[in-house]
């Protein structure tokens, strides 16, 4: 770790429960990369005042999570096209006080899509109706996914992410089973109430075929563990946050590292 200097940039994340992993990704790429930057995670008590602070003291980039990806729409200046698209932002880069909001989570849900080469064919379960469900339903929409079920219990919000995508909702899971499983709540964060949870009941989990859970902290929540134990195709949040930290990290520096360098920092990441 670089000793503090008054040259040094900052770059933080604001989420209601932080986590280290782009604390330790970010970090790791600025010490391989030489740069005099470093990176510290927040959870902020005001989130209008974080923001007016990011503005304010200079700071060059900010991550934003669960659950302000939607509520910071309305303390930026500028919203580029990933943000627009979705209505949601999970990154802000500071250009001399203009704040421009963007969104990475929607082209790392879309890699992971293509890579691990679900089948547009399939129907899926999707479990969530906020900021981040909105990145991963847009880029399932985008992949040719058709027959996707929304469940949320707010049934505002399902029925408007729903429509807004030609899909539908549901208010429970109930007996509903699919081809791929997809859990965009907190249900198996780390420090939440529901921390020891399965966002899925495990007869839906044996019927699935791809288990997908963004949920970053821990990478092996309850719905990852039943899945790989079930012998599914599994898809875990800490693939999401390497990808999109990844290109949160260009946005801030208009630096690229290297695959080797981003492997190296991953693997930092997760071995906390």
């Amino acid at each position: 770790m670089p000793i503090l200097n008054k040259d040094m940039t900052l770059c933080i994340s604001l989420s209601a429960r932080p986590s280290n992993n782009g604390t330790r990704f970010h970090n790791h790429l600025y010490e391989a990369l030489g740069l005099n930057w470093i990176y510290k995670a927040f959870a902020p008590t005001d989130l209008a005042q974080a923001i007016a602070g990011v503005r304010g003291l200079g700071i060059r980039g900010c991550a934003v999570s669960m659950p302000y990806k939607e509520d910071v729409i309305a303390l930026v200046d500028r919203m580029d096209a990933s943000a627009t698209a979705i209505d949601s932002v999970n990154t802000i880069v500071n250009d001399d006080g203009v704040l421009t909001a963007y969104n990475t989570d929607y082209s790392a849900i879309a890699q992971l899509i293509a890579e691990n080469e679900l089948d547009p064919a399939s129907p899926v379960l999707l479990r969530g109706s906020g900021g981040m469900a909105k990145a991963t339903v847009a880029a399932f929409r985008d992949a040719g996914f058709t027959d996707l079920t929304i469940v949320a219990r707010n049934e505002v919000a399902g029925r408007a992410l729903a429509d807004l995508y030609g899909f539908a909702w549901a208010a429970d899971l109930g007996e509903r089973t699919a081809d791929i499983l997809v859990n965009v709540t907190p249900i198996g964060m780390a420090g939440g109430a529901e921390e020891h949870a399965l966002s899925f009941p495990e007869s839906a989990i044996e019927a699935a075929r791809t288990v997908f859970d963004v949920v970053a902290l821990p990478a092996e929540t309850p719905l990852v563990q039943a899945g790989v134990a079930a012998g599914k195709t599994v898809i875990n949040g800490a693939s999401v946050a390497t990808l999109q930290a990844l290109e949160q990290f260009v946005l801030y520096t208009g630096v690229r590292p290297s695959d080797d360098q981003v492997r190296a920092a991953e693997e930092f990441m997760r071995a906390q």
